[in-house]
């Protein structure tokens, strides 16, 4: 039993003395580990840090097992965000999310694509928070809990939605959120729908109540389930962007 593929790392764990059992996430196969042999060695190391793209082949003698990788480096997104405390932080956090919640084994292509732009443009800070949010609002999608954006839950319209229901997970107009404001949840500019026209400012105020749209339903509709809550790196990045 074998495969190869590409795949960008999610975590690394020593295991022995001087083997480490890694977590791939790949396009085809959704997020898989497997053990490198001399996967903490000098050579190795800088290869398999979390955020890296890497070539692996993995092999196994039945599909249930654990198996084997082996890795060739492909970039080294961590190094060249090492200097950057802020997009450090999304790195780890992305990579976080996607160890926590994406199911093992399972492929979610439209999860991995995103998941590449937003490492790609993690050295942009006027769009990498905005493309997280996205990312992670894709991520409760593919995981059968899509926030409904495209009308109001009250009123029907599709034009000037401000808020969310935290109980729905729809949308909500201005008009019909007025009296409700401070139990909603705040839609941000960049992901309204009629938002895909002129302004294409990600502004901080916006970033902050994404971060609490996303946050809320990926803990309480997907952690809360497994009895977790979010990874700590996220609230790191949270502070940090705050």
């Amino acid at each position: 039993m074998d495969w190869s593929g590409e795949g960008y790392v999610l975590s690394v764990k020593k295991h022995g003395e001087t083997s480490a059992i890694v977590e791939v996430f790949t396009r085809d196969r959704g997020r898989h580990l497997g053990l490198v042999r001399g996967g903490v060695s000098r050579k190795l190391r800088p290869v398999l840090q979390p955020g890296n793209k890497i070539k692996v082949e993995w092999r196994a003698r039945l599909a249930e097992h654990l198996g084997y990788y082996t890795a060739e480096g492909m970039n080294s997104r961590a190094a060249e965000l090492m200097s950057d405390r802020l997009s450090l932080a999304g790195l780890n956090a992305a990579c976080a999310i996607a160890r926590e919640i994406l199911p093992e084994r399972e492929a979610h292509a439209g999860v991995y694509d995103a998941f590449e732009i937003l490492i790609n443009n993690l050295h942009d800070k006027d769009i990498w928070p905005a493309l997280y949010i996205q990312w992670e609002a894709g991520l409760l999608a593919s995981m059968g809990y899509g926030l409904d954006l495209s009308k109001c839950a009250a009123t029907g319209v599709s034009e000037n939605l401000t808020h969310v229901s935290p109980r729905s997970g729809r949308a909500v107009c201005a008009q019909a959120a007025e009296p409700y404001r401070d139990k909603l949840y705040v839609l941000p500019h960049f992901m309204q729908p009629d938002s895909r026209r002129n302004d294409k400012t990600v502004r901080p105020e916006d970033v902050d109540a994404g971060l609490k749209l996303t946050g809320y339903f990926l803990e309480t509709r997907v952690q809360w389930g497994v009895n977790k809550t979010l990874p700590d790196a996220r609230a790191r990045m949270v502070s940090l962007l705050s």
